[in-house]
């Protein structure tokens, strides 16, 4: 079918929708590395996992085999209230550009979430509830994930405990009011409220806090509660393989109208929705049916995967979780105030690091003034204000299609639209007043992070 025919948005039909998950690493010749007990600093074992996880999330957590996993009927049903979600063609964007560049976005922000974490929030849920749990626990940045899960928790009648990172709760308190409209609990990460939360104060008093800070007493309050269990928004295998709802429902679309991106592009922090929306593009790449050039696009204040080591290194601050391997800034590494609140993980999906190591997809950091140009300008011509972590996959987005205007080739650009930056207006604010900044660790930061990391053969 001719470009010319192609609608400015691409809805797929309720019996189009997924009925399986996609498991990127059936394909993979070379696995990720197990993750490590941070006891014994052998291979976790799913009993050991069990204590902090799920039944069936530690399955899928583990699962390195089976390419397909069914999606509960419960879930698809809770799917369809807000999926499929619309592939869109940016049309007023190239025009715009001038750019002879064919551009198109996966908008995952048509829901109250405002993101795509109520895809892998409501299976998290629905795993907890049949399990008879009482509750969950969890950690957020931006305060996209925390929604989310509330959202789920609401719907299923579940306790929902959520530490969020310091910054973000004083910077986003309308996210914070939304997840308590829904039921849930919200503490400022690091807090006092916990044993790990009380040590990271007594090291960094006046730190904005972390992810990884957010983490440690988020597992720790689920291990501390009967009927609790702790739930994580991305980098978790388990986590990237919900998210490739977006995936395949974008390959669908796209094949519907025969369309074949040359260029896939997402935001990084943890990676769940890079991960979920290149994964079946990845699969073919794997298996050699296609081939596709990926760009992960991260905050330059939180660089994990440019200027990051490839390591084993704990998944939180507190060093309570598994140790993954993965391309990390260390654990202890405390990113700066950024407004990209869901970018500031230290570390990478195990899953994305092995692709990345392997050469199978790029990397880039971006500055934050610059995406929230970019930002402007996508919002004043395709009528979205976008998150601020999905406008570093537009600032790249953008940088990809002037080189096509330069070089007057029409490649097919596609990127992730993760969410609304509705709630994210002190950070628009800040960039309008000219108040914003840019900040970029120095090498020898880095280094003094990176170099507390554990030594594992």
């Amino acid at each position: 079918m001719s470009n010319e025919k192609i609608p400015y948005k691409i809805y797929l039909s309720e019996d189009e929708l997924p009925k399986q998950w996609y498991n990127v690493r059936a394909d993979m010749k070379k696995k990720p590395a197990p993750l490590l007990n941070p006891a014994t600093l052998k291979p976790v074992t799913p009993e050991e996992l069990s204590a902090v996880f799920c039944d069936e999330l530690v399955k899928q957590e583990l699962d390195e085999t089976t390419p397909y996993i069914d999606i509960p009927e419960e879930i698809l049903g809770f799917y369809k209230m807000y999926r499929p979600s619309p592939l869109v063609r940016a049309y007023c964007l190239e025009k715009a550009l001038g750019t002879p560049a064919k551009i198109y976005y996966k908008f995952e922000g048509n829901n109250t979430s405002g993101s795509h974490k109520l895809n892998s929030a409501i299976a998290q849920a629905y795993y907890a509830k049949k399990q008879g749990l009482t509750g969950v626990t969890t950690e957020t940045g931006a305060g996209q994930w925390g929604t989310a899960l509330s959202m789920a928790c609401s719907y299923f009648d579940l306790d929902c405990k959520v530490y969020m990172v310091k910054v973000s709760y004083e910077q986003k308190p309308f996210r914070r009011e939304v997840m308590r409209t829904y039921g849930a609990s919200v503490t400022p990460s690091p807090s006092m409220t916990t044993e790990v939360g009380r040590k990271i104060l007594e090291e960094f008093p006046d730190t904005n806090g972390s992810l990884g800070c957010a983490i440690s007493e988020a597992v720790e309050a689920a291990t501390s509660n009967d009927g609790y269990r702790y739930v994580l928004g991305s980098v978790l295998s388990q986590v990237l393989l919900h998210q490739t709802v977006i995936g395949l429902e974008t390959k669908t679309a796209m094949d519907k109208y025969g369309i074949k991106p040359d260029i896939i592009i997402g935001c990084a922090g943890g990676g769940s929705n890079l991960g979920g929306l290149i994964a079946p593009f990845m699969g073919e790449k794997l298996r050699g049916e296609a081939d596709y050039r990926i760009i992960a696009v991260e905050p330059a204040s939180c660089p994990s995967l440019t200027r990051g080591v490839y390591a084993y290194d704990f998944c939180d601050t507190g060093k309570v979780c598994p140790l993954q391997k993965m391309y990390t800034l260390g654990s202890g590494f405390m990113p700066s105030a950024n407004h990209a609140g869901g970018l500031r993980y230290h570390g990478m999906s195990a899953i994305l690091s092995e692709l990345y190591d392997q050469k199978l997809m790029e990397a880039v950091s971006v500055e934050q003034t610059a995406v929230f140009e970019a930002a402007q300008k996508f919002a004043r011509v395709e009528g979205i204000l976008p998150a601020p972590e999905s406008s570093h996959a537009i600032k790249t987005a953008i940088d990809e299609a002037l080189k096509c205007k330069e070089t007057g080739e029409e490649k097919t650009i596609l990127f992730g639209l993760t969410g609304t930056g509705y709630f994210d207006m002190y950070a628009y604010a800040a960039y309008n007043d000219g108040k914003m900044g840019d900040y970029i660790p120095s090498d020898e930061e880095l280094k003094k992070a990176t170099d507390k990391l554990p030594h594992i053969d």
